[in-house]
């Protein structure tokens, strides 16, 4: 009765040291995935951070999703180089002739003179203001009216600065991101003009006015556009964080500086959504809840989030929808649209649907190693109509590079100046303009010029 009586106590204390043991290494594992996913830092390859964020060595910046091609390094057969040309009209000639020989001193005076060869030299002759002045002067008719006539449009104060010197402050500030201070620097010592902040904003704002009629038509174009790409960045303003969205097409880009990143600005800016339009987004909520023919989300972000898992959590199931989405893009560099029926489509949606159509019990995956996998299996699901759209339509992409192009300038000045103090709708409304001229092959300086010259807005 006592040994069976210890053989009990015995099992009990087995049977709590083997919880114990399953309890421990199941810590273990988990400590394990922690510190594995540690150990992988996130970079452009893996995730969305810019390269500029990478945390890996120098060398290895930049990393493209692109392979390794076999092409050469450097300019491939075909492309067309360029190089510095002659003038066929100098607007300055300089003829080179000697006067005396160099052998025998005899003068070459009389001697004349065989053209042998050429060179150019371009350069800027020295910059100045120049300033016009506009006298009126009347006359009294026979009648007895004295006919006054008007000064020039728009010549409207008694000194002021001309449209090319206005033209080149804001060239100079929203496409080339020059700060205030060095801008006035630049004039001052290049230009030979002294102008002061107040002086820049006052150009910067009253040239924004002037622009709000087309800032308006540029919404009104992207708001019935078949494609539209969408896409948001922070920025700070006084110390404090804002937003700036864009919205742009192939020929139109429209950029709004907000101080939220909520769906209502979307709401306030576009009350109709776009009910014609293809919606393409980095998978923002707000994004793909608003009013829309239909979505797109940017395949190339996706790409960056399945390396990650892939090298962190290491499921089989991350590298076979990585493998549907560089499919499904290969079948767009094929060609650029094709019919819902045609077999290489069916076969990619068949093939994503049967990765997203597992449950849980066959993914076999555990909350404490696979979780990042299945936050974005989730993600997946959710976003599964607007996974593939590009295949079925022309003119929309399998990514969002476009949209984040028409941002980055956001990014730049933001890295140049640190912060906005004021002026951050100017720098959004001319910002538009020039990015859309530059869409339309258009001169940049020419369209800014196109502004500045419009009549002075009312009020």
């Amino acid at each position: 009765m006592e040994a069976s009586k210890k053989i009990s106590e015995l099992e009990e204390k087995l049977c709590s040291a083997l919880a114990l043991i399953d309890e421990l290494s199941k810590r273990v594992e988990e400590l394990e995935s922690a510190l594995a996913s540690k150990n992988i830092k996130k970079t452009s390859n893996n995730s969305h951070l810019p390269p500029s964020k990478d945390l890996t060595s120098p060398s290895k910046k930049n990393r493209s999703l692109r392979k390794k091609s076999d092409d050469p390094v450097g300019g491939q057969k075909g492309h067309k180089g360029t190089t510095l040309q002659m003038s066929d009209t100098p607007d300055q000639v300089v003829d080179l002739h000697s006067d005396y020989c160099e052998a025998c001193g005899n003068s070459l005076s009389e001697v004349p003179i065989k053209w042998v060869g050429r060179r150019q030299v371009i350069d800027i002759p020295p910059i100045v203001p120049v300033t016009t002045e506009y006298r009126l002067h009347e006359r009294i008719c026979s009648c007895g009216h004295c006919q006054v006539p008007n000064y020039p449009e728009g010549v409207d104060n008694h000194v002021q600065y001309g449209p090319n010197l206005q033209s080149m402050v804001i060239y100079q500030n929203v496409y080339q991101y020059m700060p205030f201070q060095r801008l006035q620097d630049f004039f001052d010592k290049i230009m030979g003009v002294c102008l002061s902040k107040g002086t820049l904003e006052n150009i910067l704002r009253r040239s924004a006015k002037k622009a709000e009629g087309t800032y308006e038509k540029l919404r009104q174009v992207v708001e019935v556009s078949f494609f539209v790409g969408s896409d948001e960045t922070g920025a700070k303003l006084k110390g404090k964080k804002m937003w700036f969205w864009v919205w742009q097409s192939a020929v139109v880009t429209y950029i709004l500086a907000a101080c939220s990143r909520s769906k209502k600005v979307i709401e306030e800016t576009f009350p109709e959504g776009f009910p014609d339009s293809i919606l393409g987004s980095d998978r923002l909520a707000a994004q793909l809840s608003t009013v829309s023919k239909g979505n797109q989300v940017c395949l190339a972000h996706l790409l960056r989030d399945l390396n990650y898992l892939i090298e962190v959590e290491k499921t089989q199931w991350a590298t076979d929808f990585k493998q549907v989405l560089k499919d499904a893009i290969a079948l767009k560099n094929m060609k650029d649209h094709y019919r819902e029926n045609d077999p290489k489509v069916v076969d990619i949606e068949a093939r994503a649907d049967a990765l997203l159509g597992q449950s849980f019990q066959e993914l076999n995956w555990s909350k404490a190693h696979q979780h990042k996998s299945m936050t974005f299996f989730k993600g997946m699901r959710k976003v599964r109509p607007a996974l593939f759209t590009f295949l079925y339509h022309r003119l929309v992409p399998a990514d969002n590079n476009s949209s984040e192009r028409a941002i980055r300038p956001i990014k730049v000045k933001m890295k140049i100046s640190g912060q906005f103090k004021s002026l951050q709708q100017e720098f959004a409304i001319l910002r538009s303009v020039i990015d859309t001229a530059i869409k339309n092959g258009q001169p940049v300086f020419n369209a800014i010029q196109a502004i500045v010259q419009l009549p002075r807005a009312a009020g």
